[in-house]
């Protein structure tokens, strides 16, 4: 439980937000270096030097989608313990003509792989899918980035990598929260002298805080996809290197593993909630499915007239009921049999009419929609945030998965490569490094995509979008976003007020309600008291989100998270 609670407070990174579009800032620029300003839109990311490409990118003539992609490859250089072009993404757009696009670059399992191959002798042995060669998929951010580029960005691929390899080629300083991720991962770092070479001194030591940090071979490997395209890394000299490296170091992935994937367009998930229209990424995602589950179990309730336990009580249940669903039947739609009825009202209404006001239940297993056979889903991390004046508006939720992905680094390539495959279930049952557990529908096989908990959303009211959020940390993305969502929405909190109230989670198993530890105990006593089991889990997570009020554009990131760097 404490291994379950540590990686769920690792999954962040530091917060900046941008004002823009003619929003007062909420502070001085010049005296808050996690607030800036543009004319164009709006973006909010974990890191400034973030935020300041995506801002770039709007002053160079980009939209929202070229801006929230700046930043994503920016996030690379300056934030690779969280992201980078070694995982994959989600990237969620809504066009300035009202088109909705749901880009899936998630990673896949290599065409070797096979449902038993981290399990000896009838044991899961999950360090396997968490560190080195095997844990890794292949990578699709790449690929995702560019599609976006091409269907709804303005300007070339090309200029909105170059910032980044600048960036990754003069260095930068290195901040707190960097400097601790890079010393409680480099004992693991140091086993590949890749790895060990781009982000390690000469004796293997962690840099500390305040060291410029210079990535030539990663500046190289960027530049390169500027100059040829996602082909370079999918059949050119990237994919060629990493399939020597896994052939000499017992993995699996091959080039033509990178040469077979394929990023998917997917259709979006898409709810009503009260007066708003949810919308959502689709499975493999299983942010879309369950953040309209739990919202459409609480539309019954009048959250804003019940008082903060009772209202912590009732969301709770409500994620513990779609968490069990979750571990049952969310999988790649590809391979699994996915039922729409998840997000089907009579189901929906069915699971809230199980929620009692007074008592929690207690939830054995997964509920049973309508049309499971027949009506089906088609076939540590990051959110990015953007929106500007022509109403573009974009959510991209990305990630290597846990603190410097797999720990590796091929020689020469400077990226940071995944460790997506402890993502899939390596043995129904068995919990992956955040605690979740899950069935046949997520186990590993060639080609398939891993579950995943990325949440990326976008709000709209009449068709119009109000608000755009998402989120890091794990399971708790989907619970991030739920409670953004209904703080802002429901209890008319200003955005940076949504985002810092006091948070829970509920993941079904372990059957905890994970509270923060400024939860009053007043509070905490009458959870206790309806039977709830409280573990401390405090401060958490990682919320990015834009929202469109009185006409203007207000950019928030994570309130939390300025304080946890000075650390």
């Amino acid at each position: 439980m404490k291994h379950l609670m540590s990686r769920l407070l690792a999954c962040t990174g530091l917060a900046v937000a941008a004002w823009v579009g003619g929003v007062q800032a909420q502070v001085e620029v010049d005296t808050a270096p996690y607030a800036h300003a543009a004319e164009q839109g709006a973006v909010a990311t974990v890191h400034p030097l973030a935020t300041k490409a995506g801002l770039n990118a709007l002053a160079e003539g980009g939209n929202a989608v070229d801006a929230a992609i700046a930043a994503a490859i920016t996030l690379g250089v300056v934030d690779s313990h969280n992201s980078g072009i070694g995982g994959g993404a989600f990237v969620l757009i809504r066009t300035a003509s009202g088109e909705l696009l749901a880009i899936d670059g998630r990673e896949t399992a290599p065409m070797a792989a096979h449902r038993d191959m981290y399990v000896q002798e009838g044991v899961a042995n999950t360090a396997l899918s968490q560190m080195g060669p095997l844990a890794v998929g292949v990578p699709g951010s790449v690929a995702a980035y560019e599609l976006a580029i091409q269907k709804a960005g303005a300007l070339d691929y090309a200029k909105v990598l170059l910032p980044a390899a600048e960036l990754a080629e003069r260095g930068f300083a290195i901040d707190g929260i960097f400097a601790k991720r890079l010393a409680r991962s480099a004992e693991r770092l140091a086993q590949f002298p890749g790895s060990r070479a781009a982000l390690l001194d000469a004796q293997g030591n962690a840099w500390p805080k305040g060291h410029l940090l210079t990535q030539p071979d990663l500046a190289k490997t960027l530049r390169a996809i500027a100059k040829e395209g996602s082909s370079y890394f999918y059949q050119g000299e990237f994919a060629k290197a990493v399939g020597k490296w896994m052939r000499e170091n017992g993995g699996l992935i091959t080039e033509q593993d990178f040469a077979n994937y394929k990023v998917v367009e997917r259709a979006p998930v898409s709810t009503n909630y009260r007066d708003f229209t949810i919308v959502g990424f689709p499975p493999p995602s299983s942010g879309g499915v369950h953040t309209a589950q739990i919202l459409g179990m609480l539309e019954g309730f009048d959250l804003a007239s019940l008082n903060d336990a009772n209202r912590y009580h009732v969301i709770g249940e409500a994620m513990k009921l779609a968490f069990a669903d979750r571990a049952y039947w969310l999988g790649d739609p590809a391979f699994t049999k996915v039922p729409k009825g998840l997000i089907g009202k009579e189901y929906i209404a069915r699971q809230a009419a199980r929620i009692e006001l007074e008592r929690a239940l207690d939830v054995t297993g997964p509920g049973t929609p309508a049309d499971v056979e027949v009506d089906l889903f088609a076939k540590h991390t990051t959110h990015i945030a953007a929106a500007d004046k022509w109403g573009n508006w974009v959510a991209i939720t990305t990630t290597v998965n846990t603190d410097f992905g797999a720990k590796v680094v091929v020689p020469g390539t400077g990226v940071v490569l995944n460790n997506q495959m402890d993502d899939f279930s390596v043995q129904p049952g068995v919990p992956n490094i955040y605690g979740l557990v899950g069935t046949e529908a997520n186990s590993v096989q060639p080609g398939k995509r891993p579950l995943s908990s990325m949440a990326p959303t976008i709000v709209l009211k009449d068709g119009k979008p109000v608000m755009t959020v998402g989120a890091a940390g794990g399971p708790t993305i989907i619970t991030q976003v739920v409670q953004a969502i209904i703080n802002h929405l429901d209890l008319n909190l200003p955005l940076e007020e949504a985002l810092a109230k006091s948070r829970i989670h509920q993941q079904w198993r372990p059957d905890m309600l994970f509270v923060e530890a400024n939860m009053p105990a007043g509070t905490r006593q009458i959870l206790v008291n309806k039977g709830h089991k409280l573990r401390e889990l405090g401060p958490y997570g990682s919320t990015q989100a834009i929202s469109f009020v009185d006409g203007k554009l207000v950019a928030v990131a994570e309130p939390r998270l300025e304080a946890r760097n000075k650390e």
